[in-house]
Order: structure tokens, then sequence, then C-alpha cells
């Protein structure tokens, strides 16, 4: 395992960061292939039409992305590790674009969205004007495969999850073009889109080969379930960014949203953050054992993608504390949690 690195932010969020892992029943795990397919990773990218430059391979090496989807899906093969490590990739380099100081703009984030959106639900092979060049390649290889094994009802599943990330992605943007910071209700429910966790969700039935049908998917309780789940990766990684996230997200942070609505200092927010984020574990647990019988052929597969929904929580928790792209010599770039 890579050595830990407590992001750099308040003293109080320092304190909670290893105190909410300690608190977090969910058990830990990693694949045993992660760092080969991260190996694999660094050197693929080029042959797949991404030319890196020394420091860009470097930081990718460091960022591990491919130990974070080795976190939520341990069980994966190698060569679906590889397909889910080139997806990862593709979210992160997205949410780079889209929230750097340089970033695109909102026609270009919007182009860009349908423009996959387009890729993922379509043929591949037409073109769109929103999305070309590495990102267009890159995308193409990486669905390649989940294309090719899953029925068309799960293809549609996962790009209207991707066409929710980005929607998402895109209201951030505006909203910090105009200079409007949300409240902590209307954070939340954006941030469940900015987070790309329910893109993670539908991989774990390409893991393993079982995707669930539709009603079943779509049952209220498995959705309030992704939905908390949701919430503790995205707030547990808003505490690991509160300093850049206070320097660069126009309040997009639930710290910031929690200290603006409640009017208190950013530590008093913290706690507050803490406090919400062990209630939803709370009741994260009481939920899930309260999920019933969808009988004996779906049983199995319901308790798969819900292992992959906690999953989702405690592989992101520890992804942050070992990740270089929480360093403290990495450049202000937000999305920690994003991609998975």
């Amino acid at each position: 395992m890579a050595d830990e690195i407590i992001p750099p932010s308040s003293s109080a969020a320092r304190h909670v960061l290893p105190s909410l892992r300690a608190a977090c029943p969910i058990p830990p795990g990693v694949s045993p292939h992660a760092d080969e397919v991260q190996e694999w990773l660094v050197s693929w990218l080029p042959e797949a039409g991404l030319p890196l430059d020394e420091p860009t391979r470097e930081r990718l090496g460091r960022a591990g992305f491919a130990r974070y989807a080795g976190r939520l899906y341990p069980d994966a093969t190698v060569p679906d590790l590889r397909v889910l490590t080139a997806l990862f990739t593709w979210f992160f380099l997205v949410d780079d674009a889209c929230d750097s100081p340089d970033r695109l703009g909102l026609d270009e984030i919007r182009g860009l969205r349908d423009g996959a959106v387009a890729l993922l639900s379509g043929n591949p092979r037409l073109r769109h004007a929103g999305l070309g060049g590495p990102l267009r390649r890159l995308l193409v290889n990486a669905w390649r495969e989940p294309r090719r094994r899953m029925p068309a009802r799960w293809r549609l599943r996962f790009a209207d999850a991707v066409a929710h990330h980005l929607d998402g992605t895109w209201q951030e943007a505006v909203n910090k073009a105009t200079g409007h910071a949300p409240g902590v209700d209307e954070y939340v429910e954006l941030r469940r889109a900015t987070s790309a966790a329910y893109v993670s969700y539908p991989l774990v039935e390409f893991v393993s080969g079982r995707p669930l049908p539709d009603p079943v998917y779509h049952h209220p309780l498995l959705g309030q379930l992704r939905d908390i789940g949701n919430d503790l990766l995205s707030w547990y990684n808003d505490i690991a960014s509160l300093d850049r996230d206070a320097a660069t997200s126009g309040g997009h942070n639930l710290v910031l949203a929690l200290a603006a609505d409640a009017r208190v200092p950013v530590p008093a927010a913290v706690e507050l953050a803490a406090q919400r984020w062990h209630q939803s574990m709370g009741r994260f647990v009481a939920l899930r054992a309260t999920v019933p019988s969808f009988g004996p052929t779906l049983d199995s597969a319901v308790t798969a993608h819900l292992d992959g929904v906690a999953r989702a929580v405690r592989g992101t928790i520890d992804w942050t504390l070992e990740s270089a792209r929480y360093a403290a010599d990495r450049p202000a770039v937000r999305g920690g949690g994003r991609a998975g």
C-alpha cells in the first residue's frame, strides 16, 4: 500500500478524516491486480491516443486510479480492471478539464456531455462535435468491452448516469460563472451528480456479469441506499479537499455550505459535516438490513450491487488518504471523489 497522505486542510479536517475512517463499518479491500494495472495504464494511454509528457505520466502514476478502481471492484479480473481503470481515468480527465483554472467554457462542457452520451448510447463510430481528440479516443477504447458484453438496457442506464453526472458538472460551472453559492439542500443534490458515484454503481453489474432488471435496480429502497452511499463518499471527499475548495470551488463543498447556512466558522462546520456523515452511515447500515428478498435468482445479484455501493464508500475513503491527487504539492484541482 502507498504511504498515506493526509490532505492539506484545516486542523479540524485533519482530525476528522481518520476518525471517520475508523468509524466506517465497511471492511476495506483492494484488488491484488491494482498495482499491475496501474503500470499498464501509464504505458497504454499513449497507445490509446493520449500522448503523455513526463510530468503527466508521473502525475497519473502517483494518483493511482487503478487502486481506486481496485478498491471499488476488488473481484474484477485483470482485463476488467483495465477497462474500469480506463473509464475512471476518462472521468478524472474530464473533471480536470471542467474544473481547472483554464477550464472548458459552458458551451464546451455541454458539447462534451452531448458527445459522450451520444457515443455511449449509440454507434461509437459516429462523431459528435462536442467530443473529439484524446478524450474521445480514450472513451471509445474504454467503452468497447462493456458495449460488447452488456445488454442494451444496461448501456442506456450507464449513459443516463453519465448524462446526469455531466449535467451536474455543467450546473456547477454555471454557478461559478454567475457567483452563485448553493445552500446545503441544493448543494447535496448537486453533489450527488458531480461525484459520479451513480456512474460507478452500474459497473458492479459489468464486473459480476449479472445486470439487474430495471424494476429491481430502480426499487425505491435500493435507490435510497445508493443516494446515501453517494452522500457518504462525497462528504468525506469534501472534508478532504476543503482547503482547495475554499480557494477555488465558489462554495461548492458541504463544509462551506454548512458554514454559510448555519453562520458558523469553518472548523465548526467541519464538525457539522462529520455529524451528518455519522448519521447517514447509521441510516445506511439500518436500511440495508431491511432490503427484502427479490427471489432466489436475483438475491445474489442484489447483494453484489449493494456490496458495490458500500465498497464505493470505503474505497473512496481509503483511496483519498493514499492518493497523491491530494498531496500538498499537487496543483489546486478539485474532484478526488469523482468517477467511482
